[in-house]
């Protein structure tokens, strides 16, 4: 069979210890004067102290949840228009990089939020710049063209080319004091882009290289940066997987597990990355083949079996939830269907209706 794929990945990225401080060179080159910046609560005083010595810095949007919702999108959204702003800055994990994409996506025209959330307007084809600095080794929001927003009982995933970074900045020293259990949840989500987006029905030559290395990279350094934070390299090489990971996924999507993720958030309140491990390692099992074989051993594994135990004893040394019994009373039948209805698990390469998934789920009660 003739080799035929189509690859794009526009974001211009800067990668590496101590690039977060040629934010300033970066506004430069892109001739950006008036940002608004968005972030969490835990990075406020640092962005304060950036407005204060850097002008072009209009305004700052910090109350991003953890689940980021629509309303924070409504209230960065006004700035941008208020303020006239030509670009908005989204430093933090996959919340307020989201946060950054949706408000950024729809600041030059007058509609409001929620029109675009539920699909009634289209995202325009203008939009203000978008720089996306990840401080958590995960979600690969700053190479994606992806936004997942919750409003209400809602969480929807929102897929535009809009929602592309004009630039990303990985700067490994901002991870340094994410907490542990943060740190596992973050890098484990890194390895679940990467497996999905090699197993999606999707996949494609130049994502699976970059899978095939992600795993790798998250294989050998999540333990060590979950146990000893301050190593630098450790941290390093799971941002380096984080990125790798987005890239890995961005074309293909995902699969079965982010399929599961948003009932487990949703209904029982896991965080983002403890949702998709949740159900990670038993895909792994499911969707064993000879491709997922293959990857294993170039990423220094024995095979798909090793996978899945060392993905349960990462998820064991963090105390990460493993079982329903520990998500409160479970509706197992509604779960199933829940997560069977998704979009994403089209996706996943061994078919799974309400009763697989079902199955699956007894199986971790």
């Amino acid at each position: 069979m003739a080799l035929e794929f189509a690859y794009r990945q526009p974001v211009k990225i800067y990668f590496g210890a101590g690039k977060f401080a040629r934010l300033g060179e970066i506004l430069d080159e892109l001739g950006l004067r008036r940002c608004v910046l968005v972030c969490g609560r835990h990075f406020a005083p640092t962005a304060q102290q950036m407005q204060q010595q850097d002008g072009r810095i209009v305004a700052i949007f910090s109350e991003v949840e953890q689940n980021p919702q629509l309303s924070g999108v409504e209230e960065t959204t006004r700035l941008c228009r208020t303020l006239q702003a030509d670009a908005v800055i989204g430093v933090g994990g996959g919340s307020a990089i989201d946060t950054a994409k949706f408000a950024a996506a729809i600041a030059l025209e007058d509609g409001e939020p929620i029109a675009y959330y539920r699909g009634e307007r289209p995202f325009p084809a203008k939009r203000l710049s978008i720089i996306a600095v990840p401080t958590t080794a995960g979600t690969g929001s700053e190479v994606t063209q992806v936004s997942v927003i919750s409003h209400v009982a809602e969480k929807r995933t929102i897929n535009d080319p809009a929602f592309m970074p004009s630039v990303a900045i990985v700067d490994p020293e901002l991870s340094r004091s994410v907490p542990p259990r943060t740190t596992m949840n973050t890098g484990l989500d890194a390895l679940a882009h990467a497996l999905e987006g090699y197993w999606s029905k999707n996949h494609q030559p130049i994502s699976d290289l970059m899978a095939v290395e992600a795993v790798r990279l998250v294989m050998e350094n999540l333990e060590t940066a979950y146990t000893d934070g301050d190593n630098l390299q450790a941290r390093a090489n799971m941002a380096y997987a984080a990125l790798l990971g987005g890239m890995s996924f961005a074309l293909p999507k995902t699969a079965g597990c982010h399929a599961c993720s948003y009932p487990l958030s949703e209904d029982y309140h896991l965080p983002h990355g403890e949702a998709c491990a949740f159900t990670l390692d038993s895909f792994v099992r499911i969707n064993a083949d000879e491709r997922l074989e293959l990857l294993c051993r170039r990423a220094g594994l024995s095979g798909t079996e090793e996978l899945a135990q060392r993905i349960g004893a990462l998820k064991e040394l963090a105390g990460l939830r493993r079982r329903l019994s520990e998500l409160g009373e479970v509706d197992l039948d509604k779960l199933a269907r829940d997560c069977a209805a998704h979009g994403l698990m089209a996706n996943n390469p061994v078919p799974m209706d309400a009763a697989a998934l079902r199955a699956m789920f007894a199986q971790l009660a």
